[in-house]
């Protein structure tokens, strides 16, 4: 397979091999590629755990009365979300 990179990903895989972080632009963009895997493997746990989280029983109907109540909720998403993305 071949894999054409744009000018600016190029930059940047030549700037991470004159850093010493790579020795040759495949294991940049292997890299690469494990953080997408990882990634969007979070993203569909996180999926899957809202998804039961709407069947659990343990689940409190919340009710959102004003626009500071939904900044809340979503900001607690937010973190625990990061918290579980971070703990990987």
């Amino acid at each position: 397979m071949e894999i054409e990179l744009t000018p600016e990903q190029n930059s940047f895989v030549d700037l991470g091999i004159e850093q010493g972080r790579y020795l040759r632009a495949e294991e940049a963009v292997q890299d690469a590629l494990e953080l997408w895997v990882n990634r969007e493997r979070a993203r569909l746990e996180l999926l899957a755990e809202i998804d039961a989280g709407d069947d659990s029983p343990e689940s409190e109907d919340i009710i959102l009365q004003s626009d500071e109540d939904i900044v809340k909720f979503i900001r607690g998403i937010e973190q625990r979300g990061r918290a579980k993305l971070a703990a990987g």
